[in-house]
């Protein structure tokens, strides 16, 4: 390497050596490598040069770029180390401070009431079952003893998928059976009843679907129903599991149901269950008998469904139940509005939801 090109990389060797910081080296790294540095400027150089000149003089430059590059990347990693001693040195963790959790989610307030549910029906006895939510009409309608002229499958009140033909192989069910989105959980209830023996103990809490839609009514919404089915079943069992299930979920002894004679396609004979209630600090509170309101849909389970599921009414009685889960949320925990159950705000969810730590259980309370 000629005397003049070893001079220069001695100086740029020199310079890197002494640079105190990385804005130092980072300054010498433009002067030497940058677009317009020195070193640059000589590889400019060779394209002016002969064929021979270049094979002479290219790998000298070249060596010299690399040389400074070397160098210039070994005195960043000494600075960098260097700089991560000295703030090990001076830095310190205070250990005592408080520390902000990262957000955190709650559990939605109707899956801790199914959880609730759950816990109470199972001390009486009670299994969950569930089922599909796209459903056929006649799981859904016929099954239960509901007529074709029923305003319930009326095109306003259920959402209908669209028919195709039976032999694409999409959009038909069992037999060429219309479908739907279920309108209630009634149907895993046939289910249980087409696929398992007496006696029978469960409820069936989850998704259903209508189109309604105000304060009070979305068009999904949540549902708990109950079946028994069993020997020598009356309304006296139908009035003491009420009971016993609103007393524990509500947690309050002073629990009074009414049965109002009513009518369902597949109770006979049917009741409406009324929970009375008083005023305080103008607010409704469950307990007493000051007041009524309509809170579930009850009776005995009809023959005519029980014979639809292969068994025989003359020996099998039960009786069946339903109420939303949504509105069981919303008599405890205070909410008004149950369009704000699907809005997803979530300070509405930290506000009204729960810890994962805050597991129902009845001995503690099923409130958390």
């Amino acid at each position: 390497m000629p005397q003049d090109l070893k001079q220069t990389e001695q100086q740029w060797l020199a310079r890197i050596d002494d640079a105190s910081d990385l804005a130092a080296l980072e300054t010498i790294r433009v002067a030497a490598l940058g677009k317009q540095g020195e070193i640059s400027g000589l590889l400019k150089t060779l394209g002016a040069m002969t064929p021979e000149q270049r094979q002479i003089e290219g790998p000298k430059i070249h060596s010299l770029r690399e040389a400074v590059t070397e160098a210039i990347a070994a005195r960043k990693a000494a600075l960098e180390a260097a700089e991560l001693e000295r703030r090990l040195a001076t830095e310190r963790l205070d250990m005592t401070l408080p520390v902000e959790g990262a957000p955190q989610g709650t559990v939605h307030p109707v899956s801790q009431v199914m959880d609730e549910l759950a816990e109470i029906f199972a001390d009486m006895g009670f299994a969950v079952a569930t089922g599909p939510e796209i459903e056929d009409d006649w799981h859904n309608f016929t099954a239960l003893n509901i007529p074709e002229s029923h305003p319930a499958r009326a095109m306003h009140d259920t959402f209908y998928f669209e028919q195709r033909d039976p032999g694409s192989g999409s959009g038909a069910g069992a037999a060429g059976h219309r479908m739907l989105l279920r309108t209630h959980t009634s149907p895993v209830q046939i289910r249980t009843m087409q696929g398992q023996k007496p006696p029978i103990y469960i409820i069936a809490p989850g998704r259903t679907y209508r189109s309604d839609s105000d304060a009070t009514h979305t068009p999904m919404f949540h549902q708990v129903e109950g079946l028994v089915i069993d020997k020598g079943i009356t309304m006296a069992h139908l009035k003491w599991t009420l009971e016993t299930f609103l007393r524990a979920y509500f947690e309050r002894e002073d629990i009074v149901l009414r049965l109002r004679p009513s009518y369902f396609p597949f109770t006979e004979p049917s009741a409406e269950v009324d929970v009375g209630y008083h005023m305080r600090d103008g607010r409704r509170v469950l307990g007493g008998t000051d007041h009524w309101m309509e809170l579930l849909g009850s009776g005995m389970v009809h023959p005519r469904v029980i014979t639809a599921c292969g068994l025989d009414p003359e020996e099998w009685q039960g009786f069946a139940f339903g109420c939303g889960i949504d509105r069981l949320a919303m008599l405890k925990y205070g909410m008004d509005d149950l369009r704000a159950f699907f809005d997803g705000d979530s300070r509405w969810l930290k506000h009204y939801g729960f810890s994962a730590l805050d597991v129902p259980t009845l001995s503690g309370g099923v409130g958390a």
